[in-house]
């Protein structure tokens, strides 16, 4: 069993990537940390508390982190963000309630905390890396943790998804992200080289209605939202839940080791590429998924629809 905590800015795609690692028997689920990015901090919070309610899982303790990037001071969801996600971040979907509130400790507190005492700790992140940098700002001891780091985010052999080069996580905070990626920890990326390769149909959405469920019939309205405002036809891609699956099961991607940096200057500010300056390194700590054995990370998916038949 791996123990994970997940760092989300929960929008739709982070919401299934949540309720896949609750509902995993392979997962020991620490927490859910929050930032910035589909949603607001607070109301991603929001949203993971009522995603985990929905599954079962109140034991998940859920910290609210940063409210911006390192070098701004707020933020406000982008018009694709809220096109994409709805306004409230669930398609526009009202998910009920949670009747427990979030937790009094900070998310970055947390993660110090609980980074120091677990170094068998897989930490995924689908949103900005504004938490984690924050971490190596406040404790740089942790730049030798010896934990794992998965980041959904970055395009290293296809074209961004907000610009040319850039991805949207990575350009939400691209100072972060090259702090993570330098940092020394072991980071591997799930970019949009596989995680467009993967897809989510309108079948699992009418398989999802079709158990009668209130959770059921809830994500099969927000999937079929994000369908639409995505792609468009009959599929979308499997970002965020992508990266979940590789912190279990790396080996249903091919992983180029490769020293990571991102940029930061010009035309390609926010590109995710090797680091021309650490290209000799014999042993690089980071690395980028490049393939992906599809039809098993679509089948590990499967039980989302199975709980719901379950309740």
């Amino acid at each position: 069993m791996r123990d994970l905590i997940l760092d989300l800015d929960t929008g739709v795609d982070d919401s299934i990537a949540l309720a896949y690692a609750a509902l995993s028997p392979e997962v020991n689920l620490l927490g859910v940390t929050g930032t910035f990015g589909n949603v607001t901090t607070d109301a991603g919070a929001r949203n993971a508390l009522a995603v985990l309610e929905m599954m079962g899982r109140t034991d998940v303790p859920v910290f609210e982190g940063a409210y911006h990037s390192l070098d701004t001071e707020s933020f406000s969801p982008h018009d694709v963000s809220i096109r994409i996600h709805g306004s409230n971040g669930t398609g526009n979907v009202e998910f009920p309630a949670a009747k427990r509130p979030v937790e009094k400790e900070s998310a970055v507190d947390f993660l110090i905390r609980m980074m120091r005492s677990n170094e068998n700790l897989t930490i995924v992140t689908t949103g900005p890396s504004t938490n984690l940098a924050s971490v190596l700002l406040k404790a740089p001891d942790l730049s030798s943790w010896k934990g794992k780091v998965v980041i959904m985010g970055g395009a290293l052999t296809v074209r961004g998804n907000v610009s040319h080069f850039a991805e949207a996580n990575i350009s939400q905070d691209s100072e972060a992200a090259k702090m993570v990626f330098e940092s020394g920890l072991d980071v591997t990326m799930i970019g949009l080289d596989v995680t467009m390769r993967s897809r989510l149909r309108r079948s699992d959405a009418d398989e999802w209605r079709s158990t009668g469920t209130k959770a059921g019939k809830d994500f099969a309205a927000m999937l079929e939202h994000y369908i639409d405002n995505t792609i468009g036809g009959d599929d979308t891609y499997v970002h965020d839940p992508s990266a979940v699956i590789c912190a279990i099961h790396p080996e249903y991607f091919r992983l180029l080791d490769l020293p990571m940096t991102v940029e930061l200057y010009g035309p390609d500010r926010g590109r995710t590429i090797g680091d021309e300056l650490r290209i000799l390194e014999k042993e690089p700590k980071t690395r980028a998924a490049v393939d992906v054995d599809s039809s098993r990370v679509e089948a590990e998916l499967r039980i989302i629809a199975d709980y719901f038949r379950s309740i």
